[in-house]
């Protein structure tokens, strides 16, 4: 069987889970009832073993989807020579429906606008990520799938038979113009629907998504113009990827989406990593989500709490379990034939010193955007940045994640410089609070020097990717304006975006992540993430119309759904990696914001991240609670 591609399916959840639904109608992706938890359906995965829940003409058909304005509602419309239907998918949100203890359920809205249509339904369950194919029996009102330790139900009044061998069910329905039919799937044991709400739950979620989504005059608005919908898209991705009882947010809700087609970079994006968490604070803030980004980076900082400061993990399940043991999936054959398949992540086990910049400078900007830090808060980081005083001079994984030795890597040393620089304004600013002041400034002064002697490339005059490189680039060093190590128009930052622009970026808006051997086999295609890098980069050493091109050559990529995986294969212009992706759509955002204060039409001031002036902390504004609690 044929594999969709990745930029041509739609992402619904409801803080949970998130399901993948194909423009051809099928839901190929679904891991219950969490987002980590093992898959319902897999055939992304693998097209015959994976299994799905397909609904679709039986005629041949056009398709088109588009999201209900400002919500994460999916809807499929299906053209055929009979006729015409709209299928709406959602999972409906807990607290808007008041079924906090529900687990998530699939709902599937078909309205036939122009009959008679006939419509096939396949459905075909398996459990523990295809290793548990269920035995289908029918009941009243559609069918149920039980399998070794998982039960799921499909109600439908569309006939649904199971096949003779009791594995899957399926059915053929002729509807007639003005019909509407419901199918619902619920997951686990004491499933109570109410089929006379139906309609009343998809407003509710409706509702929920309009409430929450940021909502202004595009005039006032950070981003405003050409690039609002797309910001506005991007919010409603990361939301969909938070977690909705602990804060978390993944970093993707799929495993194993290669980033080379036929390769082995495929890995388990369905945690949270540490690294996104002062970008996500800054975007989200910006479009007014404060309780969102507060509860994230309470999440990375509770996270942090409980690990000797010297072994933080990059990265923890959403849950805050640290149980994240990488595994092959060898019977699944991988997307494309992309194997190997893995679940879990050894990066969990990995020595980033870059996390420890990052967690800082994300506690630095809630506070900058109004939201004092706890007691408790000021422990945990006045802990780590007394780590990173002595264990700056490391060698790392780096932000790259690399599976080869260690080495300086320099953009590790710059986020350790930032970790000292924050810790040292936050102490600064704050009344009540105790640091060893002196410590800290002699730490981020050597710091500062030895990046500065062994981190740049005297005969290109830009960074390099670590010490002892003479040449070698990594387009991490792009941020080293945005956290504010050196300002946007030294020589040496100039330097660095030229050579990028030279070395690591393609003439259509892309940019690779480094040069240099990773030890990886296959192609390193280029990442979003790193391609919004260098627009920011741009944008604010005031190259602004280069930004932009680049910008504008960047969303050409972006999905007809507004969605972005992880990177882009420059040939055939398709998305690669896991889908959607929280940190192409953070960098999306952060690029838009920063355009949009470079051209002078946004209020936001984005500077440097977290820097002195009207950007840095209010010294009259509380910073510190002097409570513990959160009233």
């Amino acid at each position: 069987m044929q594999y969709t591609p990745i930029e041509e399916y739609g992402a619904i959840g409801d803080g949970n889970t998130v399901a993948l639904v194909g423009r051809d109608g099928s839901i190929d992706w679904c891991p219950l009832p969490h987002v980590e938890s093992p898959s319902v359906f897999a055939a992304v995965l693998d097209a015959d073993r994976g299994g799905r829940f397909a609904v679709r003409p039986a005629q041949s058909f056009e398709s088109v989807q588009r999201y209900r304005d400002r919500t994460n509602v999916l809807e499929t419309t299906f053209q055929t020579a009979a006729g015409a239907m709209t299928m709406s998918d959602f999972i409906p949100i807990a607290e808007a429906i008041d079924a906090d203890d529900r687990p998530p359920a699939v709902y599937r809205k078909l309205d036939c606008e122009d009959g008679p249509l006939e419509v096939e339904i396949e459905f075909d369950p398996r459990f523990d990520y295809a290793q548990d194919v269920p035995e289908i029996e029918a009941t009243a009102d559609g069918v149920v799938a039980a399998g070794d330790d998982e039960r799921a139900v499909l109600s439908s009044g569309l006939g649904l038979e199971p096949a003779r061998d009791g594995r899957g069910a399926s059915a053929t329905a002729t509807l007639e113009g003005g019909e509407t039919h419901w199918l619902v799937l619920g997951y686990g044991e004491g499933i109570a629907l109410e089929p006379a709400r139906h309609r009343e739950t998809l407003a509710e979620t409706v509702e929920y998504w309009r409430d929450w989504t940021h909502d202004c005059d595009e005039e006032t608005c950070p981003v405003g113009g050409r690039w609002h919908d797309l910001a506005i898209r991007s919010s409603l991705v990361l939301k969909l990827l938070s977690h909705r009882e602990t804060g978390a947010v993944c970093a993707a809700p799929t495993t194993s989406l290669p980033e080379d087609c036929g390769g082995v970079r495929n890995w388990d994006y369905r945690y949270n990593w540490i690294r996104d968490a002062a970008f996500t604070v800054r975007a989200l803030s910006e479009l007014g989500h404060l309780a969102e980004a507060r509860s994230y980076f309470e999440l990375c900082l509770d996270h942090c709490s409980r690990h000797d400061p010297a072994a933080v993990p990059p990265v923890y399940g959403l849950h805050g379990g640290g149980d994240l043991e990488e595994r092959v999936l060898d019977h699944l054959e991988g997307y494309r034939g992309s194997a190997p398949v893995r679940v879990g992540n050894a990066a969990r086990n990995q020595h980033q010193l870059d996390v420890y910049g990052e967690l800082v400078l994300a506690l630095y900007e809630s506070v900058r955007y109004g939201e004092p830090m706890r007691l408790d808060d000021w422990t945990v980081v006045c802990d780590l940045v007394d780590y990173v005083v002595e264990g700056w001079d490391e060698p790392d994984a780096g932000i790259w994640e690399l599976r080869t030795d260690h080495e300086h890597f320099v953009y590790s040393k710059v986020m350790c410089w930032t970790a000292l620089d924050r810790g040292i304004k936050l102490a600064e600013a704050a009344d009540g609070v105790d640091a060893p002041l002196e410590r800290w400034r002699t730490a981020r002064d050597d710091i500062r020097a030895a990046i500065l002697e062994r981190g740049v490339s005297e005969s290109a005059n830009s960074f390099v990717r670590s010490f002892g490189d003479a040449d070698t680039l990594d387009a991490a060093t792009l941020l080293v304006p945005v956290v504010g190590f050196l300002p946007p128009d030294d020589d040496r930052v100039q330097g660095t975006i030229d050579a990028t622009l030279d070395r690591l970026a393609t003439d259509d808006g892309l940019v690779r992540r480094y040069e240099g051997d990773d030890g990886l086999p296959g192609v390193d295609n280029p990442f979003l993430v790193t391609s919004f890098w260098l627009v920011t980069a741009l944008a604010l050493a005031g190259r602004t119309d280069e930004a932009r091109d680049r910008f504008e050559s960047i969303l050409e990529y972006v999905g007809p759904l507004g969605l972005l995986g992880e990177v882009v294969d420059p040939e055939s212009g398709e998305q690669r990696g896991n889908y959607p992706q929280a940190y192409s759509h953070i960098g999306l955002l952060n690029s838009a914001l920063y355009l949009a204060d470079a051209a002078g039409s946004s209020d936001a001031s984005l500077a440097p991240l977290g820097t002195d002036g009207a950007d840095g902390i209010d010294s009259s504004a509380e910073i510190v609670r002097q409570s513990n609690d959160n009233e």
